[in-house]
C-alpha cells in the first residue's frame, strides 16, 4: 500500500525550495558585485551616487532587486492553506468524535 503525502508538505516543500534558490540568487549577486568589483586598486573605483560601484550595487541596489523579486515569487508560486489538521475521510463520524 502507497502512503499518500499530504499535498501540504508537497506545497511548503515547493516554497521552500523557490525561498533557498531566490536567496542563493541574491547571494551570487552580492558576491559577483561585492567581490568581483571591489576586487581592484581603490583608484580605480567608479562611484554611483557617490558611492563605490561595488558597495553600491552589491549593498545598496541588490536589496530592492531581490524585494521585488520575492514579491512576485510569493504572488505566483505561494498559496495560501490552512495549517490545521484535515479530517482523515476514511473516519466515521463516531471515530472522530472519540
Amino acid at each position: 500500500m502507497k502512503k499518500q503525502t499530504d499535498r501540504r508538505f508537497r506545497q511548503a516543500n515547493r516554497e521552500a525550495l523557490i525561498a533557498l534558490v531566490a536567496y542563493g540568487v541574491y547571494f551570487v549577486w552580492w558576491y559577483v558585485f561585492g567581490y568581483g568589483m571591489g576586487d581592484t586598486d581603490p583608484d580605480t573605483y567608479s562611484y554611483v551616487f557617490g558611492f563605490p560601484a561595488w558597495f553600491f550595487y552589491s549593498c545598496i541596489a541588490g536589496y530592492p532587486v531581490i524585494t521585488v523579486l520575492l514579491w512576485v515569487l510569493v504572488r505566483k508560486f505561494f498559496k495560501e492553506m490552512p495549517l490545521d489538521a484535515e479530517e482523515p475521510e476514511s473516519m466515521s463520524n463516531e471515530e472522530i468524535n472519540r
